[in-house]
């Protein structure tokens, strides 16, 4: 998810960062938008012109990303596709490569994934490039939306190339059904830890300069993915996997339920959420859930645009008028919701938590409330966070203190927890 806030108008937040080349200065957006609606084609001028700026920084879907007809001969974990690729905007020496490779849906269902891996510059470690796995944050749920097909990768300077110029190597999943065929399952804890745990042998395989341990890294949607993962290692037991950092993670959707009002600005993120449901249940129907208001601009914002268009589209349009009365009684939303819940089952190593305290996608309270249950069930939980800043903000400011965690991590030495004594 990306955050957003009304009086900055163009916060990020909840799912995803660097959205366009274009975007860069996030106060500068919704302004712009505003000075050159006139310039747009025919149709609502804020939304024409946020599909617009998506299109300037997007990258073809090509029949690369296509689903092979022999995915089911394979196991989860195989390299499917590569190729080097140069269309990105990477630091100086640099490189990449992109990747097909063998996937787990949450129901599992054999699915294609794609990723970016990024290659530092200069002489690679005796043992190899540490690796990084990054989970993007909420970049739409529409196949033109993974992160691979960016000129900028989504994040690019807001975190990733600062992960690149510290001598790691950033395999960057899109989460299938961005880029390859969906749906996409969008905020689901299972689906996005699979893309994540399954990413790293495919990318060992296409790059060998890839050293074996690694560590996951996640934004908001990708933080969800970070707890996911950390729960999935209790079970793998893979000791090439040294723990997980979570940023401003979408990890309490049942508390945020319960508090629409403190979604400021947000409330967009609901048609998305009412899409995910149905990609993981289809017996559920987003009309079961979404208002008249919610469901105006559905099939466009899962379709047509990504996470700038989406905004755009819904623009002022606060949580509480999007969902219907009850929505989340729903048998399917509740199984939804039990299935996302973290902070109860077993996690393998450490894990860094971060949130901003003024966080207006997922807020402050929400995530306080999983490090308190987290801290109960005794989980080896760093928890930090950023006064007065935002979603994406949070993720900005962060990066140094993810990057020194992540190469303690890397150095062997011992992660200690904060968490009060019990």
């Amino acid at each position: 998810m990306k955050s957003l806030s009304l009086a900055t108008p163009f916060g990020r937040g909840t799912s995803g960062i660097a959205i366009t080349a274009c975007i860069v200065a996030a106060t500068f957006v919704l302004v712009s938008i505003a000075a050159h609606a006139s310039e747009a084609p025919p149709g609502p001028p804020i939304p024409r012109r946020a599909l617009q700026m998506e299109h300037a920084n997007s990258l073809p879907i090509t029949h690369f990303y296509d689903t092979p007809q022999d995915l089911l001969e394979g196991k989860p974990g195989d390299l499917l596709r590569h190729e080097s690729f140069a269309g990105y905007t990477l630091p100086a020496g640099a490189s990449a490569v992109r990747i097909l490779y063998h996937s787990v849906d949450a129901g599992g269902r054999d699915v294609a994934s794609s990723a970016a891996i990024l290659i530092p510059a200069g002489k690679k470690p005796a043992q190899g490039w540490p690796i990084i796995v990054w989970a993007h944050g909420t970049s739409g749920v529409a196949r033109q939306c993974a992160p691979s097909a960016m000129k900028d990768i989504y994040y690019g300077d807001e975190g990733l190339y600062d992960m690149l110029k510290a001598g790691f190597a950033v395999v960057a999943t899109d989460y299938h059904g961005l880029g390859t065929e969906g749906p996409h399952q969008y905020i689901d804890k299972i689906a996005q830890a699979n893309d994540v745990v399954y990413a790293v042998p495919a990318a060992q395989e296409a790059v060998p300069s890839l050293g074996r341990q690694w560590v996951v890294d996640g934004h908001s949607q990708g933080g969800l993915a970070a707890w996911g993962v950390a729960e999935a290692e209790a079970r793998l037991k893979d000791s090439s996997y040294l723990g997980a950092v979570s940023v401003a993670g979408a990890t309490h959707l049942a508390w945020q339920v319960n508090h629409l009002n403190e979604d400021n600005g947000a409330g967009f993120y609901l048609v998305w959420w009412a899409y995910g449901i149905h990609a993981r249940f289809p017996e559920f129907k987003p009309d079961e859930m979404l208002t008249t208001i919610g469901a105006a601009h559905y099939r466009e914002v899962t379709t047509q645009g990504c996470w700038l268009y989406g905004y755009a589209s819904y623009l002022h349009v606060d949580a509480p008028k999007m969902v219907k009365a009850d929505w989340a009684k729903s048998l399917w939303v509740r199984k939804f919701f039990d299935e996302n819940r973290v902070g109860d089952a077993p996690i393998a190593g450490p894990i860094f938590v971060i949130a901003g305290e003024s966080d207006t996608a997922v807020p402050f309270a929400a995530t306080r409330d999983l490090i308190d249950r987290a801290c109960k069930n005794r989980q080896n939980v760093q928890f930090r966070s950023y006064p007065g800043l935002d979603h994406d903000p949070t993720m900005v400011n962060s990066t140094p203190d993810q990057i020194a965690w992540i190469k303690d991590r890397f150095g062997g030495i011992p992660a200690t927890g904060n968490c009060p004594p019990s």
